[in-house]
């Protein structure tokens, strides 16, 4: 990924190019968005350790039969959560996020599954660890929590990528829930990107192990440079596969691209990594849009 603040600047590029790009084509985002719910809960569901794969996913959601036996609590996790994306396209640009939409959204998320703490905070003598992390004592959650969102308002002047990465880190820190914690932490990035005109990431199951760091040094050293570089390039990502969209571009994969250009396939992979060239990871292989008079 290029420097932090360059990347800000390509962002803001890329946000202008989407805003010119969707005049008039709303129902043509509404099918990018609806495409993209089952990969959002399954790289979601993914990283907190769910056995299901993309298809098992996608077939969940379109209630087809799976050729395996799935416990009734990953059935749900899946279906759940894609209603809570769905949900936050809509509400999110009618409400601001307050600690009762953060209830309300995890009461959607963790019912049938365990109801006896779906939308509340921890309380008592509920305490959570993650690896060697143990999450603040219940009776610091409200203050802290009311805190983040008091200042990420505040900090509204900064990039939104800094602002995300810090209330994502700081929410994650504080772990309110009992369960549903990281689900819901990345579906607080994608309400707050979507109210306030970006649109929504997808933080990927392969980029777990750089995702858990950001955690560690943020605990460690009170530091969100990993997180940020994570959003900014899931941002980029999110934005390079709509133009492709929206600009009428013929999408094709980097293999063939590289094929047809005579170009090293790894050398655009890698920049396809750190987001230098508009490509976007959709379903798990890296693809380009290109014109098409510049295609045989």
């Amino acid at each position: 990924m290029a420097k932090i603040p360059a990347v800000f600047n390509k962002i803001n590029s890329l946000r202008e190019r989407y805003y010119k790009a969707s005049t008039g084509k709303e129902a043509l985002i509404n099918l990018v968005s609806e495409a993209e719910v089952a990969e959002q809960v399954y790289n979601s569901n993914a990283i907190e350790n769910s056995t299901l794969t993309l298809e098992e996913t996608e077939k969940i959601l379109l209630q087809i039969d799976l050729d395996r036996y799935i416990n009734e609590r990953e059935i749900f996790e899946a279906k759940n959560l894609a209603r809570v994306v769905s949900y936050i396209e809509k509400r999110s640009k009618e409400q601001d996020l307050t600690l009762e939409v953060i209830l309300s959204l995890h009461k959607m998320l963790i019912s049938n599954i365990r109801d006896d703490i779906a939308g509340r905070f921890r309380k008592d003598k509920e305490f959570v660890r993650v690896g060697s992390h143990i999450a603040p004592s219940p009776q610091e959650i409200l203050e802290r929590l009311e805190n983040m969102l008091a200042e990420y308002n505040a900090n509204s002047h900064e990039s939104i990528v800094k602002r995300i990465a810090r209330l994502h880190l700081v929410f994650e820190h504080t772990h309110p829930f009992v369960d549903g914690n990281g689900r819901i932490g990345r579906v607080l990035n994608n309400y707050l990107l979507i109210r306030e005109g970006f649109v929504p990431i997808n933080i990927k199951f392969i980029d777990r192990k750089k995702y858990y760091n950001a955690f560690k040094e943020f605990d460690e050293k009170g530091k969100t440079k990993i997180m940020e570089e994570i959003v900014a390039k899931a941002l980029t990502n999110s934005y390079h596969k709509r133009l492709a969209y929206l600009e009428n571009k013929k999408i094709v994969t980097l293999v063939e691209y590289a094929k047809s250009n005579k170009i090293s396939h790894s050398n655009l992979i890698n920049k396809a990594t750190r987001q230098t060239i508009d490509a976007f990871l959709e379903k798990g292989i890296w693809k380009i849009g290109i014109e098409y008079n510049k295609t045989k």
